[in-house]
């Protein structure tokens, strides 16, 4: 049996590009992480969306 171990800490956000997608990785609250492919026209939609909001 594998020996289950606590997860101390799942990183910072991280975006990288693979290939032609985008993959963002953002971590969770609860632990883990949230990981999204996104399209380069996807990322330019979700940046206006978050200057939108942010500013």
């Amino acid at each position: 049996m594998a020996a289950m171990k606590p997860r101390t800490s799942d990183g910072p956000l991280e975006v990288t590009k693979e290939g032609r997608g985008i993959i963002m990785r953002v971590p969770l609250e609860g632990g883990g992480r949230l990981v999204v492919e996104l399209t380069p026209a996807e990322a330019t939609e979700l940046r206006e969306a978050l200057q939108g909001v942010v500013g």
